[in-house]
């Protein structure tokens, strides 16, 4: 038992307001996300070359199964947290592969997020309109 839970490398991956857990095992390459087929979760063809960038730059694709529990934010913010949560994972199964995941910068954390409102504007920058008279 304690041998199959050494061969599992758990990483944490966040965009905007988005959370991913990853999960990678040794297998054949079967990605779950949310308990569901990858392709099925994500539709966007741009947000599925994300999701798969980490996997492809290092030829690990064929290697491990991935399972993802996301929650918060949209599409695009969940995809951004299960790309950097992937590159953790895959740092943690083979610390060699920081140079090469690092020059794509996918062990960054995208820090940008949503400005909050302020008192007395309608909006984080937006103000009210200004009567003279």
């Amino acid at each position: 038992m304690a041998k199959a839970a050494s061969l599992q490398y758990v990483a944490v991956g966040r965009r905007k307001t988005s959370t991913a857990r990853v999960k990678l095992v040794p297998g054949s390459g079967k990605i779950l996300i949310n308990h569901r087929q990858w392709d099925e979760y994500v539709t966007v063809p741009s947000m599925r070359s994300q999701v798969l960038l980490p996997l492809q730059t290092t030829d690990m694709a064929k290697k491990f199964d991935v399972a993802v529990n996301v929650a918060g934010g949209g599409p695009a913010g969940q995809a951004g947290a299960i790309r950097q949560g992937i590159a953790r994972a895959l740092l943690k199964a083979a610390p060699e592969l920081r140079g090469t995941l690092k020059k794509q910068g996918l062990l960054t954390r995208d820090s940008r997020m949503k400005e909050r409102k302020k008192y007395g504007q309608p909006g984080a920058r937006k103000r009210f309109q200004f009567s003279k008279r």
